[in-house]
């Protein structure tokens, strides 16, 4: 009889570094939910990353709404791993920052990543297994200007992983977070190009990110994603990996 194959959950995986992290668990052997907002994008990417090696299921997910999360748990039967990588970007000062943004950016980056979790968490801790990676940023750990919303939400999920992990543990539950840094996806490529910058410039644009001289691409925050949602990490939890080039420990340049 066939091993059954271990389950995971993508949100925002229709582009992107989520769209990376699924594609690499799927060639790892996983059935993976590719949960999106964008119901266009959920269908091509489910067609485009379906293999011999793993399923694409897709769902259509607004991880703002809570009663819209709780089918996580339901729906999709067992999970074994969540990334929890679903967010928005927005620009803005604290003082310029209106309170509509402050609500929308904290209802997706940070109620929704809490709100993914209180689905899968129930089924992981009666099994006693599970990985949750959470997806945050590296302006979590080092400031920027000019981003004062996203910035406070990148930065709190770095406790919701620490009270998770704290909570758990002794259910056999794992929780991680990554901090990625500048990261070429398609997002930026097709808002750059709206200026007129093709995706070559935009590289060049990048080439002095960090100590490594140029931005990431998103196969490579799927790799550390990876690792922390793997048995490879079996004894990491609570743990907060920068996958930045460096860039936080020079304060950018």
């Amino acid at each position: 009889m066939a091993e059954k194959r271990k389950r995971a959950i993508v949100t925002g995986a229709a582009s992107g570094i989520g769209k990376a992290a699924a594609r690499r668990m799927i060639e790892e052997g996983l059935d993976v939910v590719v949960a999106d907002i964008n119901e266009v994008a959920v269908e091509r990417t489910v067609s485009e990353l379906s293999s011999n090696t793993g399923q694409a299921l897709p769902c259509v997910l607004d991880v703002s709404d809570a009663k819209d999360c709780v089918r996580l748990g339901v729906e999709f039967g067992s999970i074994d791993i969540l990334v929890a990588n679903a967010g928005i970007q927005t620009s803005g000062t604290v003082v310029d920052t209106d309170d509509d943004t402050w609500d929308s950016v904290l209802a997706v980056n940070l109620k929704g990543v809490a709100n993914c979790c209180r689905a899968v968490l129930p089924g992981m801790s009666q099994r006693k297994s599970g990985a949750i990676v959470v997806v945050s940023s590296n302006n979590a750990v080092c400031g920027s200007a000019g981003m004062a919303a996203y910035d406070a939400s990148k930065a709190a999920l770095l406790a919701l992983v620490r009270s998770v992990a704290i909570e758990h543990g002794a259910n056999g539950v794992r929780i991680n977070a990554v901090c990625p840094g500048t990261t070429i996806t398609d997002y930026h490529i097709d808002r750059f190009a709206k200026q007129g910058v093709n995706e070559e410039q935009l590289y060049e644009m990048t080439a002095d990110t960090g100590l490594l001289n140029r931005a990431a691409s998103p196969a490579e925050i799927a790799n550390a994603i990876w690792f922390l949602a793997s048995d490879e990490a079996s004894y990491v939890t609570g743990a907060n990996l920068v996958v930045d080039g460096g860039f936080s420990l020079v304060g950018g340049r």
